[in-house]
């Protein structure tokens, strides 16, 4: 089943026609990739400080340069999601994205914006200020009200598999955190069922099915050999009649492999990102739009080719 595409506004993305990019934006003091716009406090709390040239207008230099980079989509994270992070408030959240997503939407108003939240405060809050979708790392399953926020504000939303758990998680401080001891009795079919009942949830709060985008999860709660199988196996998820979202860019499952660190795993996420277009992705979430903008239009020449 080929899904519908989906339009937002003024902006419509047509699944299928070519590979849409999504620049992450993240504002937190401890994002894995070392790109977070915020530093971390001296007194260690959550705040965080604003990393000199990175905040304010420094941020929005960033929503700049991805945009005219070739970036589709600006994804704002208030929380770093990264194996073994600490979560923080709500309030702490918002007051990290709400005005950034503000200034983002005065200045490109036909500009999509997601919202990287799992908390329904944040979202409702992030959506008014001018987001257009909620990317929801748990699924709709952490929050039992974010469902309900995103059909009151007609916006699509990303349901990515996750089974995190702290306590299996392996931190090496060169390679950073990832998870060794993620168990499926079936790695796709566990998956592929669990992102179901995300949608099912979003059903029940009246999402339709063409406002839902489905995300493997690639280092949420699985192994390296697991994410390595998914990447290679994403037909199936795709298979499923939902347009995906891949987010390899930079993650702890290329640099096990590769034995290198976050900054030096440029050509591990194109390889990834390669096969993963070609194996049915819609939507790649990267750190570095420029290059991989270049990767997303030579794999498209290739495997979208009009014949």
């Amino acid at each position: 089943m080929k899904p519908a595409s989906l339009t937002i506004g003024r902006c419509s993305l047509t699944w299928g026609q070519r590979t849409y990019l999504m620049g992450i934006l993240n504002l937190t003091p401890d994002s894995f990739s070392g790109d977070g716009l915020l530093l971390p406090s001296p007194d260690g709390s959550p705040k965080g400080v604003l990393r000199e040239g990175a905040g304010g207008e420094g941020a929005l230099a960033q929503a700049r340069r991805f945009l005219a980079d070739g970036a589709d989509i600006l994804d704002v994270g208030g929380e770093s999601t990264r194996p073994g992070s600490q979560p923080v408030s709500a309030e702490e959240e918002m007051h990290r994205v709400v005005p950034f997503i503000q200034a983002i939407a005065a200045e490109f108003p036909d500009m999509l914006i997601s919202v990287d939240t799992y908390k329904a405060a944040v979202a409702d809050e992030a959506l008014k200020a001018g987001a257009h979708i909620v990317n929801d790392v748990w699924g709709l399953r952490a929050d039992p009200q974010l469902a309900g926020v995103a059909a009151r504000y007609n916006a699509p939303v990303i349901l990515m598999h996750n089974r995190s758990n702290s306590a299996n998680v392996e931190v090496r401080e060169r390679l950073g955190g990832s998870y060794m001891g993620a168990e499926y009795q079936n790695l796709l079919e566990d998956v592929k069922c669990e992102l179901m009942e995300s949608v099912t949830i979003a059903r029940a709060a009246g999402i339709p099915d063409y406002h839902l985008i489905l995300d493997p999860g690639l280092g949420f709660g699985k192994t390296v050999e697991q994410n390595l199988e998914l990447v290679n196996r994403l037909g199936e998820i795709r298979a499923l009649g939902f347009p995906v979202l891949l987010g390899a860019s930079r993650k702890s499952f290329i640099g096990y492999t590769l034995n290198l660190p976050p900054d030096q795993r440029l050509a591990g996420t194109a390889a990834v990102s390669a096969i993963g277009i070609a194996r049915g992705a819609d939507i790649l979430r990267v750190h570095d739009v420029e290059f991989m903008a270049r990767v997303v239009k030579m794999t498209d020449a290739i495997v979208r080719r009009k014949t």
